[in-house]
């Protein structure tokens, strides 16, 4: 019988916050969709190997094409300077090539040296093989196109002012001799084409490269939440079954109980006995209940005062060995929107600070109440040893091991929060322990 209610408490401690999460509720999606449009590191580093792959197959065409134009056709362009330019290109990109092939962080001004080299070489190929008559002179456009997909748009307009002012040192560097007769107005016209074309090639490629990316890391977010909530919504399954089979055998040992309570009433272990069956019928009903308010998206306006009341309340019975210190700095009749599954995603994370706290050889724990910018502010911080870095980057997200159990608790009350708008996040205080901390919109 004792094995009986301490399974049925620890099954009440998980399932009171059960969410059953419509996948089709437009409010959960916003807080996933706010991401930055920056690459990752792994991309980024990406990246970089192509452009150096690139650069490698270029330096083998412009080897080819020297030898072609001067042996084939006979034209008489600079072998030293030439040649000396494509040395100083296979050399870079050999450095490179060993520089970054076991580098794990790659920053974007990694990548912006890189185009910049690369424009540069370029222009030393260009000059010295007819300048802005070079044939090839429309290839600046390729490191401004790279940069559009790569870069950040203050990095890409650097890199097209780069390219433009290229081409204009090669335009005014056109000996004379090809200036005779409409030359002149020829060579201002591929100019003015040359920089429309830049900055249609900065901007339009720019503005899909970061249309699709955006796109990209939306997909990859939204599909992340859907196995999350796969999880949330197993664990749910899981634990509605386990709570329906535990209604009848609890019903069953209420009326064993009944029955020895008659013969003995004055037993205190009988008594005891009681007052537990009683607490898990009470959880079962109030599951039901809240399982009821969730499907029927019951959502209404929450007195923070009395939230707060029921948290101690449960904290008094469940942890009478716990000092608890409350801190309130909210106005008064402060109210939150909020569901029936709240309050346990609430207690579920305490419940996690006791532990902590306990196993730390302690018996206190802060609860910090505040209201600022629109959002109501709880604070739990436990005296324990704190989160390291790995789970800090796991917890919420997806189970992770520990000596309590796989981080259920937070996964789910961190689902139940972003349900009604809010936040969670885990960090440790500087002179020990950790903290949580949770937000919700205040209502206006």
């Amino acid at each position: 019988m004792i094995s009986l209610i301490t399974f049925a408490n620890i099954n009440d401690s998980i399932i009171l916050h059960l969410n059953y999460i419509d996948l089709s509720n437009k409010q959960f999606m916003p807080s996933f969709f706010k991401i930055k449009n920056m690459p990752t590191i792994s991309k980024m580093n990406n990246q970089i190997q192509l452009l150096l792959v690139l650069r490698s197959a270029a330096i083998v065409i412009q080897f080819f094409l020297i030898l072609f134009v001067n042996l084939g056709l006979e034209y008489e362009l600079p072998w030293l300077p030439l040649f000396s330019v494509i040395v100083l290109e296979l050399g870079l990109t050999f450095v490179s090539f060993i520089y970054y092939r076991n580098k794990d962080q790659i920053s974007q001004l990694a990548l912006l040296m890189q185009i910049c080299a690369d424009i540069l070489f370029l222009s030393l190929l260009l000059f010295f093989s007819g300048g802005a008559t070079n044939a090839f002179v429309s290839l600046l456009l390729l490191p401004i196109a790279i940069a559009a997909v790569t870069l950040t748009p203050v990095l890409l307009a650097l890199v097209a002012f780069l390219a433009i002012l290229s081409y204009s040192v090669l335009l005014w560097y056109l000996p004379m001799s090809v200036m005779h007769g409409n030359m002149q107005g020829h060579f201002i016209g591929m100019g003015i084409n040359f920089l429309f074309s830049a900055l249609v090639v900065a901007i339009v490629v720019g503005k899909m490269a970061r249309s699709i990316n955006q796109r990209e890391l939306a997909i990859a977010a939204y599909r992340e939440n859907l196995l999350k909530q796969e999880q949330v919504t197993s664990l749910g399954v899981a634990s509605a079954q386990i709570t329906h089979q535990l209604a009848t055998p609890i019903a069953t040992v209420q009326l064993l109980a009944d029955e020895l309570s008659e013969d003995f009433p004055n037993n205190e272990i009988i008594n005891d006995i009681q007052s537990q069956l009683t607490r898990c019928s009470d959880s079962l009903d109030a599951f039901r209940a809240m399982v009821f308010d969730i499907k029927e998206q019951t959502i209404a306006a929450t007195n923070i005062g009395d939230l707060l009341k029921n948290l101690l309340d449960n904290l008094r019975v469940n942890y009478p060995e716990i000092n608890v210190e409350l801190v309130e700095q909210q106005p008064l009749n402060t109210e939150i929107m909020a569901d029936a599954a709240l309050l346990p995603a609430i207690l579920n994370l305490i419940n996690n600070a006791v532990r902590a706290t306990k196993a730390n050889n302690s018996n206190e724990i802060t609860l910090i109440s505040q209201v600022g910018s629109g959002n109501w502010q709880f604070i739990i911080r436990d005296y324990g040893v704190g989160f390291t870095l790995e789970k800090l980057k796991k917890l919420g997200v997806k189970p992770v091991n520990s000596e309590q159990g796989l981080g259920m608790a937070v996964l789910l009350s961190h689902a139940s929060l972003e349900r009604l708008g809010g936040k969670l996040a885990l960090t440790n205080h500087h002179q020990g322990g950790a903290l949580v901390t949770l937000s919700l919109p205040v209502n206006s």
